[in-house]
């Protein structure tokens, strides 16, 4: 398995002057920092542009300013890995490289654990090497359950008995992976540990979160009509998302 617990950050540029700046630091200053922890097996981030936006279907108000999707992948062993990450998180605060706090918010931070990987036939790849293929975007969606409820178990048996297997059969599907939440911002007992530089997780709704990310190599919001609808859960986020290259980070500057 690539990775047994995952860490996905919604992040939403509160100053629409500042989308540049969040993208300079992010990718040419934190990013490559991160990646190059030992505990880091691999990190993507995404762009929620404006045409995303219009196709998304967004059920929590914390997510509707979502600009971008931050996502890493801790090795095993995950506890001393995600201890690794969070004193980076606290040195970084500490040399003064931390200037999007400024302007910048979250509107979920959160761990999950993997459920699930596949691989449509035709990509030949593994599931494991599905996020290291170039991708054209990925389809993310948050759905909201009552943890070991009977209504989520028959959800997820129906998930990946049918709707799984029609998913990779759509036309530009690549793969896709399933978490099921550890701990999120979002979480009804969560709250913030005063004095944290980063994120605390308290597990206590562990869970109720099942987030699925579908990987494509063709026009994603193409991809997304063509998705059959899912049916189960509350609906809290799901949008197309694109990838992001240095120095082209222009989405926002109308």
């Amino acid at each position: 398995m690539l990775a047994e617990t995952v860490f996905f950050s919604f992040a939403e540029v509160i100053d629409p002057r500042r989308h540049r700046d969040y993208n300079e630091w992010h990718q040419l200053d934190h990013r490559p920092e991160n990646l190059a922890l030992d505990g880091i097996r691999h990190g993507d981030r995404w762009v929620r542009t404006p045409a995303c936006a219009q196709a998304s279907v967004v059920g929590d108000p914390r997510l509707a300013g979502t600009h971008y999707v931050n996502m890493y992948w801790f090795r095993s062993p995950v506890q001393r890995s995600f201890l690794e990450w969070q004193a980076l998180a606290e040195r970084s605060y500490q040399w003064g490289r931390r200037p999007e706090l400024e302007y910048t918010s979250r509107g979920m931070m959160g761990l999950f654990s993997t459920v699930k990987s596949y691989a449509s036939p035709r990509v030949l790849v593994s599931p494991d090497a599905v996020p290291f293929r170039p991708a054209r975007g990925v389809l993310l969606s948050l759905r909201r359950f009552e943890a070991h409820s009977k209504e989520a178990h028959r959800y997820f048996a129906v998930y990946d008995h049918d709707y799984a297997p029609t998913v990779l059969a759509t036309t530009g599907v690549v793969g896709i992976w399933t978490f099921s939440s550890v701990s999120t911002t979002i979480d009804p007992s969560w709250r913030p540990v005063p004095g944290s530089a980063t994120f605390e997780p308290s597990g206590r709704d562990a869970g109720t979160l099942r987030a699925e990310l579908v990987f494509v190599d063709e026009d994603p919001l193409t991809v997304q009509q063509a998705l059959p609808p899912h049916e189960g859960g509350e609906e809290i986020f799901t949008s197309a998302l694109l990838p992001i290259h240095a120095w082209h980070w222009d989405w926002f500057d109308a």
